[in-house]
């Protein structure tokens, strides 16, 4: 059996807001191999990017954290800016959500991966030059050396999203953490950008954790998904047995999630299926289950008491008191 790149247990996130405690994430545990691919889904405000956060050291200081991450054996929490800095780009990097807002637009897109690249290695600026133009075609942009010199603003939104890919790349970690980094981009674009990510995995044998809200995502491109909810997971199984033939999908909010996702077999201005209700308010979490007010199959023992996330079948957890049967309709 394959060591663990990544080893999360029982983190947790909290901020305080106008004196109450936000609890953003709530006893996460999971793990990533090498090499492998695992998809955190759900819905905005579940915690999935907080979670990731935590572990690269990018939170506030006003966030209290506890638990444990460690990355091939060394822990992340608790280290100072200094020893993090140390782990970022070397050993896990991330891709963000917005290109447009996480590139400068007053610099080339050349000068901010020679600027990644010096950060973490002790080289010339001529060799980063070289580098970061090397990054340009690895991550499939054309005339790399023309684009080199371009501003952001004179890129595509995938053009930039490449940079950002490029960028994350520089040093080569080994494990990378997109953080729904197709959201923004047009369809077609959105599958250049995936199957560029998992080309670069396999090139550069790197873990990915995809962030994201889309379950047409995770069954076309992970290994292994975390499905979360008011900041806790409510189920994790290989994608395989979630997504495969007679899905074994057993949570009901992922049930719901998997609902939604749109279908082209479905008739002309069918009504798009959304997960009804609202999120629960992270300050004042019922008692029980978090999704018993959205879920039309609650009953009394959902309300009084929150179901514990367990192992039921080999590789599968889930916390739902009353699960679908057979990957059904919930």
């Amino acid at each position: 059996m394959t060591d663990a790149l990544l080893q999360v247990d029982d983190l947790r996130v909290s901020f305080a807001v106008g004196g109450l405690e936000v609890r953003a994430v709530d006893g996460v545990s999971f793990t990533v191999d090498p090499g492998r691919t695992l998809a955190i889904i759900g819905e905005s405000g579940s915690g999935k990017t907080v979670c990731c956060r935590a572990i690269m050291g990018l939170l506030p200081g006003t966030a209290a954290i506890s638990g444990s991450a460690r990355l091939r054996g060394s822990e992340l929490l608790g280290l100072s800016d200094a020893e993090l800095r140390r782990h970022r780009g070397s050993d896990v990097a991330m891709v963000f959500q917005d290109p447009a807002r996480s590139l400068n637009p007053t610099m080339r897109v050349g000068v901010q991966i020679t600027e990644a690249i010096k950060t973490h290695r002790a080289v010339s600026r001529r060799e980063a030059q070289t580098q970061a133009i090397e990054l340009l075609r690895l991550v499939r942009i054309p005339a790399a050396e023309r684009r080199f010199h371009e501003y952001p603003h004179q890129l595509s939104g995938g053009m930039r999203q490449r940079v950002m890919i490029a960028i994350a790349l520089a040093c080569r970690p080994k494990l990378l953490i997109a953080d729904e980094a197709t959201t923004s981009l047009d369809v077609t674009t959105q599958a250049q950008i995936m199957e560029l990510l998992l080309e670069l995995q396999q090139e550069l044998d790197m873990a990915l954790i995809l962030i994201s809200h889309d379950m047409g995502l995770a069954a076309s491109y992970a290994d292994e998904v975390v499905v979360m909810y008011a900041g806790k997971i409510v189920e994790q199984a290989p994608a395989m047995r979630l997504f495969g033939t007679g899905g074994a999908v057993r949570m009901r909010y992922t049930r719901a999630l998997l609902d939604a996702v749109p279908h082209l077999e479905r008739p002309a201005h069918y009504p798009l299926p959304v997960v009804g209700g609202r999120p629960p308010d992270p300050t004042a979490l019922p008692p029980g289950c978090s999704f018993a007010p959205r879920c039309a199959s609650a009953a009394d023992d959902c309300v009084a008491k929150a179901p514990a996330l367990l192992e039921h079948a080999p590789g599968h957890r889930w916390a739902c008191w009353h699960p679908c049967e057979n990957g059904g309709a919930a």
